[in-house]
């Protein structure tokens, strides 16, 4: 029997920033990458991720890790084997009350498609990216041009304070910190990468029970909870490894790779 006609018996998901991708050097470590050639013989492979993975600065890593379905945009576009299975846009009248919230408060908020940065108070973001870069190299177009566009998720740059206010102020929403605690998903609260998980489980016949769940950060957290097995790692937020099944090792030290071998997966 071939790999490609093998008997798929569960799937695992992978966050990449963080999980598989590390932001140390933007690669994918070796030992992550023969962990996914050992599994994928017998499992389907899912990227779960809270980017847009068709994205021109994301779409490299799938054809690096060549993942059998995507989660894009913590679950609000999900494609398995060529099909798309689900799609949302954000609803007009609440994006345009979180814009209207953040220009009025100063808060950075917006996303990066087609070539552009679409935000409101862009000087956040540059003042971040200069933070962790040491440069920051935008093509900011004004973040009021998204009321014409297609919009699934938005990014918010700033603080956990920032991000609280506005949980508290958008009941409809919830705002996952990153994993560096600068910056948060903006999700419509009944969208998460676990519910795009189930579309994918529906997809193949596969039991939620036969899944497991890497992740790092905030976004991960209705997915490692849900899935049958779920994993942080060890550079994870505090509150992902508390409700983990197994917390494994950092990224940059072969946490992937140890968390199969634990398992017997490999």
């Amino acid at each position: 029997m071939t790999q490609e006609n093998a008997v798929k018996k569960r799937i695992f998901s992978f966050d990449l920033d963080m999980t598989l991708l590390d932001h140390k050097t933007w690669e994918v470590p070796p030992s992550a990458m023969e962990a996914l050639e050992h599994i994928r013989k017998d499992s389907v492979i899912v990227i779960a991720s809270g980017r847009n993975m068709d994205h021109e600065m994301s779409s490299m890593y799938c054809d690096i890790i060549k993942p059998d379905g995507v989660i894009h945009m913590n679950g609000t576009r999900v494609v398995a084997g060529g099909n798309v299975l689900f799609e949302h846009l954000m609803d007009k009248d609440r994006l345009r009350s979180l814009l209207s919230y953040a220009d009025e408060h100063g808060y950075s908020m917006g996303i990066s498609t087609g070539g552009y940065d679409y935000y409101i108070h862009p000087e956040g973001v540059t003042r971040m990216d200069e933070i962790r870069w040491g440069v920051s190299e935008r093509n900011y177009r004004d973040g009021w041009e998204l009321m014409e566009l297609p919009v699934r998720t938005l990014a918010y740059i700033g603080g956990p304070q920032g991000a609280k206010e506005m949980e508290e102020h958008f009941p409809d929403f919830k705002f996952p910190m990153f994993s560096g605690n600068m910056g948060a998903d903006v999700v419509e609260r009944e969208a998460s990468k676990a519910k795009g998980l189930m579309r994918i489980c529906e997809f193949y016949g596969i039991g939620m029970e036969h899944t497991i769940a890497f992740g790092d950060s905030m976004n991960d957290y209705e997915i490692v909870r849900e899935a049958g097995i779920g994993i942080a790692m060890g550079n994870s937020v505090d509150e992902l490894k508390a409700v983990a099944d197994y917390v494994t090792d950092d990224i940059d030290r072969d946490g992937v790779w140890k968390a199969c071998r634990h398992f017997g997966w490999i």
